[in-house]
């Protein structure tokens, strides 16, 4: 495993107060790891993508509690996580001490040409707007250096989304369609965002995955993690009720044999920077 050198200047600057990297949400990393380990667990395979090798440098960015970073450690890489949430940051320093985190913004990356490779799981559908962190990832990579991510593609989650708009109209919020904090783009419009940046795409995928979730609460437990933007506009007293009614309308369609399934779709992107 490589040594990691804990003196290096900041990667990215802290998230700005109210930075739309995470509208009106909260993280609870206990929370995380202990009902939503299948976000990183999924990732595993998007770190076989990126290959890492020893000695090379590598920037995990959206970290989260640090389990893939530490996935990519065990190449011999050098790896540095940051997040724009101190407590999952907090977390992934308690969780791997040999392995350097910090708090950070992705759209103000504010590394030069210091990485060979740029990794990201589950986070960038959470960051607008996106160009601005392409263009940081752009810059954070020598020439030539690998960007492997997947997050959350065109038409992810549409069935939560729907119902969540639905409750929340329905719990007092007005046009809860304008809450939507998040960016799901097409493969197109994703490939075509890296290509005006300098990166050469070798390769784009959307693909379905639906998702069980951990637990028989499970559901709800994912609502209170990710719903932040949409259920911190319902009155307080209304909220579990909020997700209650969230429940009610998608058990005909997510919930099977006793599980409840999450409607992801992802896409996920490698690409080389040519300059």
């Amino acid at each position: 495993m490589a040594e990691q050198d804990h003196r290096a200047r900041p990667t990215a600057a802290p998230p700005a107060q109210g930075a739309a990297a995470a509208p009106a949400q909260s993280w609870d990393a206990s929370l995380y790891e202990g009902k939503h380990s299948f976000i990183w667990k999924y990732g595993t395979d998007l770190v076989e993508m990126l290959a890492p090798r020893p000695g090379e440098r590598v920037l995990d960015l959206g970290s989260g509690t640090g389990q893939l970073a530490a996935r990519i450690a065990e190449s011999g890489a050098s790896v540095l996580g940051i997040d724009a949430s101190p407590e999952m940051v907090e977390q992934a320093r308690r969780n791997y001490l040999y392995l350097r985190f910090e708090v950070g913004d992705a759209r103000r990356l504010t590394a030069d040409a210091e990485f060979d490779a740029v990794f990201s799981n589950a986070t960038l559908h959470w960051i607008k707007p996106p160009a601005a962190v392409v263009r940081g990832v752009a810059r954070a990579l020598k020439p030539g250096g690998r960007f492997v991510a997947e997050f959350g593609g065109h038409g992810n989650i549409r069935a939560v989304v729907e119902a969540l708009e639905r409750a929340c109209e329905e719990a007092g919020v007005g046009d809860a369609a304008g809450l939507n904090p998040w960016y799901y783009p097409t493969v197109g419009q994703y490939a075509a965002l890296l290509e005006r940046h300098g990166f050469e795409v070798a390769y784009a995928a959307l693909f379905d995955r639906p998702t069980p979730a951990e637990g028989e609460d499970a559901m709800a437990n994912w609502l209170r993690m990710f719903g932040g933007p949409y259920l911190n506009h319902v009155a307080e007293g209304r909220r579990e009720r909020a997700i209650r009614r969230v429940e009610e309308i998608l058990r005909p369609g997510l919930y099977r044999q006793g599980v409840w399934y999450i409607d992801y779709r992802r896409l996920r992107v490698m690409a080389r920077k040519t300059g």
